[in-house]
């Protein structure tokens, strides 16, 4: 796979459901190639404004621009994972990815040849013909991300793809998945509440206010992806500033939740 040249900005987004405001006056660039985590308290919008890089939703207020060249092999640019495998029971692993490529105008050798090479990239190649139900969690979520990468977007868009997993599964996997999105070198905007998740994967980490969700502060963490590893004094000393910022409306944001 071949980075991506595309870049997705906000400018100046707010939104409300009713009289219920989520989001108000944020400015965000997601550059090409980059992954931006968006972390913040329950409730300031990070999945609202996952939907609105990804199209699914129109701002009230602002807008968003993507410039760059979308690659002629690309079959969706804005691509979503889910927590939610979503996987069918009744194909294989080849078979589950190979589905988001049966409606294109792709030949079958060139459709075999995609599949062949996310299983790769995944580390799935072994696992081609097992069914769903034989695989873990951690491998069911691998098959998530190699059908996502299937179709070549041009943005990436995750929306807690880990937190179904159980802690173990979810550490042992951090790393391989790094690697993975390293290696595709697609634009990715990835919502988590895991500050572990978010340190590991992001070379920008915007953190949101509590509702309405403004951008507190953005991190940059100017280190390659490929050799991260999560006890790394540096990135823990990030993931402390991270809670410091966001402890208090966490905690505001849960009584919320109780008393409302």
């Amino acid at each position: 796979m071949t980075g991506s040249a595309v870049r997705l900005a906000l400018e100046g987004v707010g939104h409300a459901f009713g009289t219920l405001k989520v989001l108000d006056g944020v400015d965000l660039v997601a550059e090409p190639g980059e992954v931006m985590v968006l972390i913040g308290p329950s409730g300031c919008g990070k999945s609202t404004l996952l939907s609105i890089f990804g199209g699914m939703l129109a701002p009230q207020a602002g807008r968003v621009r993507m410039d760059g060249a979308v690659a002629p092999d690309c079959l969706n640019a804005l691509t979503y994972v889910f927590q939610d495998f979503a996987l069918l029971p009744w194909r294989s692993v080849a078979g589950n990815v190979s589905l988001v490529l049966e409606d294109s105008a792709l030949s079958a050798a060139e459709r075999a040849r995609r599949v062949e090479e996310v299983l790769a990239l995944t580390g799935l190649s072994d696992f081609a013909g097992a069914w769903p139900k034989q695989l873990s969690g951690g491998m069911r979520q691998r098959v998530g991300i190699a059908r996502a990468l299937a179709v070549r977007p041009a943005v990436l868009l995750m929306d807690e793809p880990l937190s179904a997993l159980d802690a173990q599964t979810r550490g042992l996997l951090l790393d391989e998945f790094a690697e993975m999105i390293a290696r595709a070198g697609v634009t990715t905007v990835y919502v988590t509440h895991n500050l572990a998740e978010a340190v590991r994967l992001g070379q920008q980490v915007v953190v949101l206010s509590r509702r309405p969700g403004r951008v507190r502060e953005i991190v940059r963490i100017d280190r390659p992806l490929a050799g991260r590893h999560i006890e790394d004094a540096d990135l823990l000393a990030i993931e402390q500033h991270l809670w410091a910022l966001i402890r208090d409306d966490a905690a505001l944001a849960d009584r919320e939740r109780v008393d409302g």
